[in-house]
């Protein structure tokens, strides 16, 4: 009985990232990978600080700042206009 909750918690917990879209597509012709990230990042907090779902905030100036930040930071991704607004 002990061990069928642990796993039940465990699908309920992780069952986020098992249902996300793989590429996502936002306002003004940016797609993000979100799976790419995922993979990547290993780490759903640096993006979604409440846990899984929706960004708090998330908008223009958030991802300006954040995505592009991290793109910067990591020496990874797109960080002019162009490379994410095709």
């Amino acid at each position: 009985m002990k061990k069928t909750l642990v796993a039940m918690l465990a699908v309920v917990a992780f069952a986020g990232t098992a249902f996300a879209a793989d590429v996502i597509e936002m306002k003004k012709g940016v797609k993000f990978n979100h799976k790419a990230h995922q993979e990547l990042l290993k780490d759903c907090k640096k993006c979604h600080e409440k846990g899984a779902g929706k960004i708090e905030g998330f908008g223009k100036d958030w991802s300006h700042k954040n995505c592009k930040g991290c793109h910067v930071d990591m020496k990874k991704g797109p960080t002019s206009c162009k490379e994410c607004h095709k």
